[in-house]
């Protein structure tokens, strides 16, 4: 459903993303992760064609993203992290802007503003910044398009929206449908996002799915600090260390992305190598 080439992008003379190659399918909710500058908004505004590509190609439904074709904008949807609504009421903007969706579940948003308690009788401009988030949101699920982005969808939302908002994303993924989002606040997604991906230094260093990753990783506690020379990484808590080994024993243990996240961006090499051996182990 997506795929990107050989992407080369830069702001003027600074090089963002350097030969990235990704590919992504429909019926998935992936999580794209990375530290603060490493790309991720700008890696969905060339998804949705509103940056251009130095090199490389992209492509989504067969369609080129910069060539801004009708009937790739009226199948996705991007929510920024940043953005701005007019001075009309729900309805008024859902009369205004749904006509660019065919697919569009008018039932379906005033459930959604229902659920999360949104006023219908009041200006979108004069909500607080949690509750135009939530329209937004339940705005781009009732469009139905088959590419879903979003930019840290959890800012500005309190901890009973943040429960929602897991509900309802894990209720809308279909088999036609490719979700994307992009987030730092990592124990937001927990249980949601599958499969994970971590950009750094203008390269995808991370594409892996949840099962995997539990298959090829494990994480213990210990008392003191760890000696094993095949810890991939540790951190120091109160009552010891947690580290991150690779699974020789096909433990079940859940890493937590917080935590996954961190052992990747420390050590990737050590987790290249760790799934690498798991792939040649899944070979044999």
């Amino acid at each position: 459903m997506l795929n990107i080439s050989d992407l080369d992008f830069a702001y003027k003379k600074t090089k963002l993303f350097n030969n990235l190659s990704l590919q992504m399918e429909a019926g998935n909710i992936y999580g794209l992760l990375g530290k603060n500058g490493a790309g991720k908004t700008s890696l969905l505004k060339i998804i949705s064609g509103l940056l251009f590509p130095n090199t490389g190609t992209i492509k989504v439904n067969g369609f080129i993203p910069q060539l801004r074709n009708p009937e790739f904008l009226q199948d996705i949807f991007f929510l920024p992290e940043e953005y701005y609504l007019p001075g009309l009421k729900a309805v008024e903007y859902k009369n205004t802007y749904a006509p660019f969706y065919p697919a569009f579940d008018e039932s379906r948003f005033m459930e959604l503003l229902n659920e999360f308690q949104l006023p219908t009788d009041r200006k979108l401009n004069s909500f607080s910044y949690g509750q135009k988030k939530k329209f937004l949101i339940s705005f781009g699920i009732a469009c139905n398009s088959r590419l879903l982005l979003l930019d840290e969808p959890t800012n500005g939302l309190d901890i009973p929206s943040k429960t929602q908002f897991r509900r309802i994303i894990a209720s809308t993924g279909t088999e036609n449908r490719l979700i994307i989002i992009s987030t730092h606040q990592v124990r937001d997604m927990e249980n949601l996002i599958d499969p994970i991906i971590i950009i750094d230094n203008g390269k995808v260093i991370f594409n892996e799915s949840i099962e995997r990753i539990t298959d090829t990783l494990t994480v213990r506690k210990i008392s003191n600090e760890p000696e094993h020379t095949n810890v991939l990484y540790s951190e120091k808590e109160i009552d010891g260390y947690k580290i991150v080994m690779t699974n020789n024993n096909q433990d079940q243990s859940r890493i937590e992305l917080e935590t996954l996240f961190n052992t990747v961006i420390t050590n990737p090499e050590g987790i290249k190598s760790a799934f690498n051996e798991g792939t040649n182990n899944g070979n044999n």
